[in-house]
């Protein structure tokens, strides 16, 4: 027998102080009603309900195991309503893992307005250049750059894609030339992010052509953000996404190289742990990732080639 479905007949009995009233209140027919109420009786080895000809009431035994039956359902009913509530309205802490670039240019700038659509919600972002444990970590959602994730408890939601963008700052490049082909990037300082697949080489295409240029880095970092400071102020040739270089490309901090070549794009996805049921927090951040990226137009903006002042 199913001891909830037990305790909700016995206390609507004590509440309407009758069996078929009981019985109809719960959808049960009253054998089955009757059935529930001698199981509980039997498991207690205690006579709960006495019955005259007009009507049911509780024994002394029944009354003091009905405060307690009612307390116990009261306190699951609160409990299913705080959790359907956290379910249907985004609230509580939204734990959020993405490198430190991402986070510092696209995730903090929105939060704002994030904030103003979901007041309840509380974010800490966890910024790191590797791809932390979500579950271990307890991690809700997470930015990453790879196109599938080798556990089959992760699902992921498609953002964008990026192009990875060679520049350097107009010092460097009056002291040390501006190259005009593959060739010539031979004999430059790069700054180059560990991260990257294959980071000692560039794998530029144009059309059906492709050339492999080996590289050597003047600067080798863990995180774009050094890098980018670093190309700032002229050490050398930078090669990141265009979302970390774009605004300082069009304000002319950095200039674009060989903008007619491209380096293997960068699938930007937001992952999430495979739940059946996915928190109304969760929800809500993903599709205001989404709703912001495609108000931004920011894929046509990161994979242009039209835009970026050019080089040569």
């Amino acid at each position: 027998m199913d001891r909830l479905t037990e305790l909700e007949l016995f206390v609507k009995v004590a509440e309407l102080g009758s069996m078929g009233g009981a019985a109809e209140a719960l959808g049960l027919s009253n054998p089955a009603a009757s059935r529930h109420l001698a199981a509980l009786e039997s498991r207690l080895s205690a006579r709960l309900v006495e019955r005259n000809t007009r009507r049911l009431y509780l024994t002394s035994e029944g009354q003091a195991f009905y405060e307690r039956a009612r307390a116990v359902l009261t306190e699951l009913q609160d409990a299913e309503t705080a959790i359907n509530s956290s379910t249907l309205k985004p609230s509580g802490l939204l734990r959020i893992s993405a490198s430190l670039s991402f986070s510092m240019q696209q995730i903090a700038p929105r939060l704002a307005r994030y904030h103003q659509r979901y007041p309840q919600v509380r974010v800490h972002i966890e910024a790191a250049n590797r791809y932390l444990d979500m579950i271990e970590n307890g991690i809700d959602v997470a930015i990453r750059n790879r196109e599938f994730e080798p556990d089959s408890s992760i699902t992921i939601r498609r953002l964008g894609s990026t192009r990875r963008l060679l520049c350097a700052s107009s010092a460097y490049l009056a002291a040390r030339g501006t190259p005009e082909h593959p060739e010539d990037l031979t004999g430059h300082d790069f700054l180059i992010y560990v991260h990257a697949n294959h980071a000692h080489e560039l794998r530029l295409s144009q059309g059906d052509e492709t050339r492999v240029v080996p590289i050597q880095g003047l600067l080798e970092s863990n995180d774009g953000q050094v890098l980018r400071a670093a190309a700032m102020n002229g050490l050398g040739i930078l090669v990141q996404p265009s979302y970390i270089v774009y605004d300082d490309i069009v304000a002319g901090r950095l200039v674009p190289l060989l903008n007619d070549w491209d380096l293997p794009r960068i699938q930007i996805n937001i992952a999430y742990p495979n739940r059946r049921h996915v928190s109304a927090k969760v929800r809500s951040f993903i599709d205001f990732m989404v709703e912001e990226f495609e108000r931004d137009d920011a894929e046509r903006k990161w994979t242009s080639y039209m835009g970026l002042r050019r080089s040569g």
